[in-house]
């Protein structure tokens, strides 16, 4: 790819990254941005940052081109004799793997350094990782983490951007919380944590003792699990299938990951190398709702904000809720017959919530009780004793961690080699940790939430 080529390619990126940036300002409520959008909105604007100082260096790259291209011209070997050369680095370099791209594929070229170690496949795949390495880097974010990630199993960037973007519920509980790179070497993460403080008090007079009280600490363990999945795949389907198997595959594998983590943070069971989701944590607050309209509902959701305010004495930011509850709230009247919760466009007055412009699975839905409100389609809806009942979740998500590795995907033809096959798998490593304060946390359950339209 020429540098006009090139400088094409990127202008499209560019525009691809500042109609990210203009979609998350349009889902900001009342023009701020929530913890996650703002983190998501950071990193798209490093990435537009960085595409713009590439985009010049290359437009001055062609200008200087341009400009000696009389001189070159005037002094080119003739007789199709060589010219000596200097020394040469490369600044940057196309992307390896595209989009529906087929001239090479991450898939097939893995397959190629597992059957035979093709030395070409392997340079394609190395020279991937190093873009993703630099992408990674910009964004503060590294690429391995641990249990010995291998380079050639790097997915293409625009595979993990697909990370989150299949016809598949969205990770939404999982990127509201803190998310951080997982830490290098360890199975286990362990969190000091101060168990009892000091003291302070009147000191009765003078030249006396004050008060001393040591302080006492503990610490909490996070374990690391592993989230894995695979697929069997016929050597002629990967061959000579006209659809890209990369994004048909392992795009798929990466959905569905994004879907159990998600799942993970919001219901793991803590046993059974599962990590304790919200759901299941013990020491949060707890609200039960048992009334059947909207100003029921407001009064328990704002009990569960007083929980987290009298327990962590910061107040909470976020109301996470299940489809079907979000859907029930909009459709809630007041007495004369007017919705509870109206489109934030009309600037209104004196109401209990307000909508976006738009519904959104990715970002917030709105305002309701002064929180950002999320729709997670990950919410069980057969909780309780009928076993037909959602959840609402009221939380300060500054307090809750999701250290998580990059996703690997690898291709292995071992044990499948006599049936023509090939086995694609995905995995990941992960740790959540909402225990630091139990207490930022409320959970709306009763009869009440088994309520639908």
């Amino acid at each position: 790819m020429d540098k006009r080529n090139l400088i094409a390619d990127l202008r499209a990126r560019l525009d691809d990254e500042k109609r990210a940036l203009d979609g998350i300002l349009a889902r900001a409520t009342g023009g701020n941005l929530t913890t996650g959008q703002r983190s998501l909105f950071e990193q798209h604007e490093r990435e537009a940052t960085a595409l713009k100082e590439r985009i010049e260096e290359l437009e001055t790259q062609v200008r200087a081109d341009d400009a000696a291209a009389p001189m070159a011209r005037k002094y080119a070997p003739q007789n199709g004799s060589s010219m000596p050369t200097g020394s040469a680095y490369i600044t940057s370099e196309p992307t390896v793997y595209k989009r529906d791209a087929k001239e090479y594929s991450w898939f097939m070229d893995a397959y190629a350094v597992a059957k035979n170690n093709s030395s070409e496949a392997r340079e394609r795949l190395e020279r991937n990782a190093r873009q993703v390495t630099d992408s990674r880097n910009q964004e503060g974010r590294a690429l391995s983490t641990t249990n010995g990630a291998a380079g050639e199993f790097v997915p293409p960037l625009w595979m993990e951007k697909d990370f989150v973007k299949l016809a598949r519920p969205r990770r939404v509980t999982a990127d509201v919380v803190n998310n951080a790179p997982l830490p290098p070497g360890t199975d286990v993460l362990n969190i000091p944590r101060v168990a009892t403080g000091t003291a302070t008090a009147l000191q009765g007079t003078q030249n006396t003792a004050i008060q001393q009280t040591d302080m006492t600490t503990t610490s909490i363990a996070s374990n690391v699990i592993t989230l894995a999945g695979g697929q069997v795949v016929s050597l002629q389907l990967a061959e000579q299938s006209p659809l890209n198997i990369d994004q048909v595959i392992l795009g798929d594998l990466a959905a569905d990951l994004a879907v159990k983590i998600d799942t993970q943070v919001l219901s793991g069971s803590g046993s059974g190398g599962n990590a304790t989701g919200i759901l299941t944590l013990s020491g949060t607050g707890s609200v039960s709702f048992t009334g059947s309209d909207g100003k029921a509902f407001q009064q328990a959701v704002l009990k569960a904000i007083g929980q987290v305010f009298s327990s962590r004495f910061e107040a909470p930011d976020v109301l996470i809720v299940a489809p079907r509850r979000a859907v029930w709230l909009m459709a809630q009247q007041d007495s004369t017959g007017r919705p509870l919760l109206v489109p934030a466009d009309n600037g209104p007055t004196n109401s209990m919530g307000v909508l976006a412009p738009k519904l959104a699975t990715e970002g917030p839905i709105g305002r309701f009780c002064g929180l950002d409100v999320y729709i997670d389609s990950n919410i069980p809806t057969n909780l309780g004793a009928g076993t037909n009942e959602d959840r609402a979740i009221v939380m300060r998500s500054a307090d809750l961690f999701l250290w998580e590795s990059n996703p690997k995907f690898e291709v292995l033809p071992q044990t499948y080699a006599q049936n023509l096959s090939l086995f694609a798998r995905a995995y990941e490593y992960l740790s959540f940790q909402a225990a630091r304060y139990p207490g930022a946390i409320s959970i709306l359950s009763g009869t009440g939430m088994s309520t639908t339209l």
